[in-house]
């Protein structure tokens, strides 16, 4: 899908659809296909060769990674969630051991304590990021909350990336902008999808 001037009522009513899909699932079913696509990632060489794996804190609403980030823990790697800076667009990642290092912070998502040890360097080609979304599409592109938070931290992040969808919510092309960023990996219940890059486009 081509880049049009104004996109913001469009990725609206993408993001009603994709939440009225998300809450259509039973707690049992969400769960089932959410260690599915936990499994899937687990299982890839983007994930056995990462010393550094950063991820949001899911929601109810998004695909799991309670799991994801409990056996990257257990497997000895470093991993990192995220911290809305107040009052800005931007946000800083955080080293965790455990849940126990998480408290609600803004939309009331669980972020890093202060007390937990900031990121700095995010050119580790070995680290991997896997980026929240409502949608994807084939291209890589997201439809996330309209904050922007990921699109500019991934302006600087040199590692991996990757999201983790619902096969549902994959389309065929998304309304994007100019400063939107691409993953180069999605993940769903059913496969994985390299994404493909834009005829005269830029890989991020």
């Amino acid at each position: 899908m081509n880049t049009v001037n104004d996109i913001r009522p469009v990725k609206d009513k993408l993001r009603l659809l994709s939440r009225q899909y998300r809450l259509s699932l039973s707690k049992e079913e969400k769960a089932r296909i959410d260690r599915k696509i936990a499994n899937k990632f687990l299982n890839m060489w983007q994930y056995r060769e990462s010393e550094l794996i950063l991820t949001y804190v899911s929601t109810e609403i998004e695909v799991d990674t309670r799991y994801i980030i409990e056996t990257a823990l257990k497997d000895g790697k470093r991993v990192a969630v995220p911290k809305c800076i107040e009052g800005t667009r931007n946000m800083d990642f955080y080293l965790i051991d455990g849940f126990s290092c998480l408290e609600k912070g803004m939309f009331s998502v669980l972020e890093p304590l202060e007390s937990c040890r900031r990121l700095h360097d995010f050119t580790d080609k070995q680290a991997v990021c896997i980026v929240p979304a409502l949608m994807f599409d084939l291209a890589g592109y997201r439809l996330g909350y309209g904050k922007g938070y990921y699109d500019r931290f991934l302006a600087k992040f040199s590692g991996k990336t990757l999201g983790l969808c619902y096969n549902e919510c994959v389309k065929e092309g998304l309304p994007h902008g100019k400063y939107d960023r691409r993953v180069e990996k999605i993940v769903t219940q059913s496969r994985v999808i390299i994404t493909n890059k834009p005829k005269g486009g830029r890989n991020r």
